[in-house]
């Protein structure tokens, strides 16, 4: 069942916050290039394009914490200073997106006259939850402390 619950943890991972990291990088530049060619109606839709995969990926992204409690309870790490960290990492990024990142990309889409500065911070905060996710990555394959050897 381990087995089981690490590859659907890791499948989630892949499938669901892949596509936020990359739609949420995506989407300053492209809002830039709105700003810069308001009527470009191709431009337009391709922001709302990487807000909605944002949104919707974001839910399913719920799965990642969900197997990932899963399987270190079957794995009997869930006391691991590892995965305490992981875990806290994994709630602030999950802030930053929902409290930093969605709204400031739906009042891009809503308000439309904002300003390079505005998208020049939505871009700081991409990168904020891009780095927590990186680092949470990173805890899950090295494990200090882990008995596997990897």
């Amino acid at each position: 069942m381990t087995k089981f619950l690490l590859a659907v943890h890791v499948l989630a991972a892949i499938v669901a916050v892949g596509p936020v990291t990359v739609a949420a990088s995506m989407f300053p530049p492209s809002a830039r290039k709105v700003l810069a060619a308001p009527d470009d109606l191709r431009a337009r839709e391709v922001v709302r394009l990487l807000h909605r995969i944002c949104r919707v990926y974001a839910g399913v992204g719920i799965a990642v914490p969900v197997f990932g409690i899963a399987t270190a309870s079957s794995m009997g790490v869930m006391g691991d200073a590892w995965l305490i960290v992981s875990m806290g990492l994994t709630v602030a990024a999950a802030i930053v997106l929902v409290v930093l990142v969605l709204p400031r990309q739906e009042s891009l889409l809503v308000e439309g006259g904002a300003d390079r500065a505005v998208t020049v911070q939505l871009g700081m905060f991409t990168g904020v939850f891009n780095l927590l996710w990186a680092t949470v990555t990173v805890l899950m394959i090295v494990r200090p402390g882990s008995t596997t050897g990897a």
